[in-house]
């Protein structure tokens, strides 16, 4: 194991009548001019926005809002919001919706504290030290960002797609509502438990070898989001397991299920080429890479995959650590099957990817052959190119 840091300073109030917190938790975290980030129409149409209009007006609170966040946040929105809080005197931002929304909130709170394009995080040319108070409501059980250090966003004209980590952004609260996730639709409802489950595989699958305790909690959790995953697909409307997913997603992304291990997170930057390249949903990218990229890596270190075959998709154990291993990796693929998820590149985008558009990818994620990705086994560019070919079958 490794030496480890963790921190986790957001402040979740989960439930039913979370909402009612809403103004108290700005007023705790210094807010006195809000700007509500949302997305679509579909928070305005459910009365979620409406709602916390009229909170903030019956509050006193002044606010501006910003709609139009779309999947795979766009950069010259963020661009925009800069601008306008700046010109309001904004000092705290509302994230209403999914992690998309929080991302491009969590950027323009960047934005607005550095003097320069606040591009230049997002293409390593500089490392954030401050931004604006962020608090986040959340409606889309699936990227983790309401508790996490991360954001990413995509630089749509250069067909780029850049993440920032960085502890600055966490979220000082994050309000979560159950209730608000029952009409997704079951293809979002199953990205969002394909994108939680990654975030905890992504750590699992490291190079050395982790706490007992942190491989026993991240089991835990891949084990009951598989589980009531199916059966919310079967039961949308069940609080129980709206709940159960919506808090895993939060446990899965904030640090605790990776402690004392290096993570991976090459699926994840493979996808990121991805869905830049054909916008498609970020889980259903992970799903279609993921079996191949496990399939390319595993012999790095079978008894993990034959650990994971077995505590978490339930597979008896083979004869060796290879023959449980490949078990596993099957029975994801039956699981990504069967929640309606793709399990390659052809099922993802309706035809396979031509030769440049691999390389093109490829290039993207290896920044012009000069970085590698992956902990698990260092992929390069060659590598990509191959993990790309064998999801493209």
């Amino acid at each position: 194991m490794t030496d480890f840091s963790y921190f986790t300073p957001t402040e979740v109030a989960f439930g039913r009548k979370s909402e009612d917190k809403i103004i108290p938790l700005i007023r705790k975290y210094g807010g006195t001019k809000v700007l509500v980030h949302y997305g679509g129409g579909s928070a305005v149409r459910s009365g979620l926005i409406p709602s916390i209009r009229q909170k903030l007006q019956e509050a006193g609170i002044p606010f501006t809002e910003l709609g139009g966040v779309v999947p795979n946040p766009q950069l010259s929105l963020v661009r925009q919001g800069i601008g306008l809080c700046l010109g309001e005197g904004v000092d705290f931002i509302l994230a209403v919706g999914g992690g998309s929304v929080i991302d491009s909130s969590k950027a323009i709170a960047y934005g607005v504290r550095y003097g320069g394009d606040v591009w230049d995080f997002f293409d390593g040319k500089a490392v954030p030290v401050a931004s604006l108070p962020v608090g986040v409501v959340l409606t889309i059980p699936a990227s983790g960002s309401e508790m996490s250090d991360s954001c990413v966003i995509t630089y749509g004209e250069e067909g780029l797609k850049r993440g920032c980590n960085s502890d600055v952004c966490r979220p000082k609260f994050a309000i979560m509502n159950p209730e608000r996730t029952y009409t997704l639709p079951p293809y979002q409802t199953a990205c969002g438990i394909t994108d939680i489950m990654m975030h905890t595989m992504e750590r699992y699958f490291s190079s050395e070898a982790s706490l007992h305790i942190t491989d026993s909690i991240a089991e835990g959790l891949l084990r009951t989001v598989r589980e009531d995953g199916e059966k919310l697909l079967q039961n949308p409307s069940d609080y129980a397991l709206r709940a159960s997913i919506m808090w895993a997603g939060s446990l899965a992304h904030n640090g605790l299920t990776g402690c004392g291990a290096p993570s991976d997170f090459a699926t994840h930057r493979l996808e990121h080429e991805l869905s830049t390249m054909f916008n498609v949903a970020h889980g259903a990218g992970l799903a279609a890479l993921w079996c191949h990229w496990a399939g390319y890596v595993m012999d790095a270190d079978p008894d993990r995959f034959a650990r994971f075959a077995v505590e978490v998709c339930g597979v008896e154990p083979g004869n060796d650590a290879r023959t449980t291993a490949l078990e596993g990796i099957a029975s994801m693929r039956a699981f990504y099957r069967r929640i309606g998820m793709p399990t390659s590149i052809p099922e993802l985008i309706g035809r396979k990817a031509t030769e440049d558009e691999i390389a093109v990818m490829a290039g993207r994620c290896s920044r012009g052959k000069t970085i590698s990705v992956g902990n698990f086994k260092v992929l390069r560019y060659d590598a990509m190119v191959d993990v790309y070919h064998l999801a493209n079958e």
